[in-house]
C-alpha cells in the first residue's frame, strides 16, 4: 500500500537548488508534486509530477530518456540580453522569466546530473492568445518561435507539441517516464491565467533585474 502524505516533510528529498519552489502531495495522483509558476523551473531525478498552467507563456519538458532526469520550466518572454553571467545555482533569479535563460538553465541542470543532450527528450506546450488588450503577436507567438528555433539550434527534436490557439492549458508532466496529461481550459470560463499573466508582466517591468501527450 501506498502511503498519502500531506506534510512537506514527508515528500522525497528535492534536488539541490530547487528546495523553493512549491512542493506537495497530490491526492489525486497519488505522488508528490512541484508547482511551477512564470520564471520557475524544477527538475527532478524521483518519480514526481511537475504542473504549471499556461497562457501565453510556453513550458519546455526535458528529459535524458536513459537515465530519467528531467524538468520542466516556464518562461513568460523570449530573449532578455545581458553582459551579466546568469548565477546557475539561483533559481530565484528573475531572468528565468525570459526564454533564453530558461531553456540553458534547464538543459544545464540535466547535464549536471548525468544527463546528455543526445538522449534529451523534448516537449513544448503553450504560448495561447489569451491577453486580451494587448499585442499577441506579440507574446505567445514569440514565444512559440523562440523555442522552435532554439530547440533547431540547440539540435534538440521536439517528441510532442501543443501550442498556440486561444486557450489556456494545464499540463502534468512525469519526467521519470516523460509522460504529460495536458488539458486545455476554456478561456471565457477561467479569466485566473490571464490576470496572473498580466500581474506578472507589470512586475517585470518595476523589476527588471531580476512520447505522447494524454489529454484529460
Amino acid at each position: 500500500m501506498v502511503l498519502q502524505s500531506n506534510r512537506t516533510e514527508d515528500l522525497p528529498r528535492p534536488l539541490s537548488g530547487f528546495e523553493h519552489v512549491n512542493r506537495y502531495w497530490d491526492r489525486r495522483m497519488n505522488l508528490a508534486a512541484a508547482k511551477i509558476l512564470p520564471g520557475e523551473c524544477y527538475v527532478s531525478d524521483k518519480g514526481e509530477m511537475i504542473v504549471t498552467v499556461l497562457g501565453s507563456c510556453v513550458a519546455a519538458c526535458v528529459r535524458d530518456t536513459q537515465i530519467g532526469v528531467g524538468g520542466m520550466n516556464h518562461f513568460m518572454l523570449p530573449v532578455q540580453s545581458s553582459d551579466r553571467a546568469i548565477e546557475r545555482h539561483n533559481l530565484a533569479d528573475s531572468a528565468l522569466c525570459y526564454g533564453n535563460w530558461a531553456m540553458e538553465f534547464l538543459v544545464n541542470e540535466i547535464i549536471k546530473r548525468g544527463g546528455r543532450k543526445d538522449r534529451m527528450e523534448v516537449k513544448v506546450f503553450g504560448g495561447g492568445r489569451v491577453l486580451s488588450g494587448m499585442t499577441n503577436i506579440e507574446i505567445g507567438a514569440r514565444n512559440i518561435s523562440f523555442i522552435l528555433e532554439y530547440l533547431e539550434k540547440e539540435g534538440l527534436d521536439i517528441e510532442a507539441k501543443d501550442v498556440g490557439s486561444d486557450c489556456p492549458r494545464k499540463v502534468l508532466y512525469f519526467p521519470d517516464t516523460g509522460a504529460v496529461k495536458m488539458k486545455r481550459l476554456r478561456t471565457r470560463a477561467n479569466t485566473t491565467v490571464e490576470r496572473r499573466e498580466k500581474e506578472y508582466m507589470d512586475s517585470m517591468t518595476v523589476k527588471p533585474k531580476s512520447c505522447d501527450v494524454e489529454l484529460f
